[in-house]
């Protein structure tokens, strides 16, 4: 089976999120059958960084959306959106 690379943005709900915490929560959070590849920070405004999260899930029915429902109910995150996806 194939698999889809994605990469989300995860918005903190402020900017006094502490990011290395809520990456440990993200990866705590990772459904079965999906893996975190990568993390790296994004500026958006005025001091407000969100997080690029790099996923590798199988190519099955429903791809990122799982993962997306997940991470939206680590506290801290505001939004979770799919940027990219690709597949491997």
């Amino acid at each position: 089976m194939a698999e889809v690379a994605a990469k989300l943005r995860v918005m903190p709900s402020g900017m006094d999120v502490d990011l290395n915490k809520l990456k440990d929560a993200l990866t705590k959070a990772i459904p079965e059958g999906a893996r975190i590849h990568g993390f790296s920070e994004e500026p958006v405004a005025f001091g407000l960084k969100a997080l690029m999260v790099v996923v590798k899930v199988g190519d099955i029915e429903g791809g990122t959306e799982k993962v997306e429902e997940e991470f939206s109910k680590v506290k801290g995150v505001e939004s979770v959106s799919v940027e990219e996806l690709g597949r491997m």
